[in-house]
């Protein structure tokens, strides 16, 4: 197990290299959350084996959330609040991780995350309108267009 979720962590090291279908973990992984990231990513410690844990960066599968370098104030200011949404929707920390596959940007996986209090984190982003839903098409812009005259 533990060599699984190393090779699966060192495949997703390596930007632009797609990973194939079968590299994949369906989980769930324990984890502690170690840090968040913004709205949409964090840093977490996976426990891969008894005494043994992995510690990588997750990125949620399913959503897009604003930019905390966004392309203006009104983006910035929800991705902080979005930020925030993250840190209260995980709770204590404890989360348990499924679905995790190679992303596409390397360094990271993909995956989803239930904690305590949230079956899935992602669905309980976008109900609370903190977060899009996201397939890994052309991602919508956070800033409002100003009408033309």
């Amino acid at each position: 197990m533990r060599a699984y979720l190393a090779v699966l962590v060192v495949a997703a090291s390596f930007a632009g290299s797609a990973a194939p279908a079968a590299e994949r973990l369906a989980g769930p992984v324990e984890a502690e959350v170690v840090r968040v990231i913004d709205g949409d990513s964090l840093v977490v410690r996976a426990r891969i084996w008894l005494g043994q844990t992995v510690e990588t960066h997750v990125r949620l599968a399913g959503i897009d959330t604003p930019e905390l370098r966004g392309k203006c104030a009104e983006e910035r200011e929800k991705a902080e609040a979005a930020r925030a949404a993250l840190i209260a929707f995980l709770g204590e920390g404890k989360v348990a991780l499924s679905g995790i596959e190679a992303d596409k940007f390397g360094g990271r996986v993909r995956a989803r995350l239930a904690s305590a209090t949230h079956r899935d984190v992602a669905e309980a982003m976008i109900a609370g309108g903190h977060a899009r839903a996201y397939d890994g098409g052309a991602r919508a812009g956070w800033c409002r267009v100003a009408a033309v005259e």
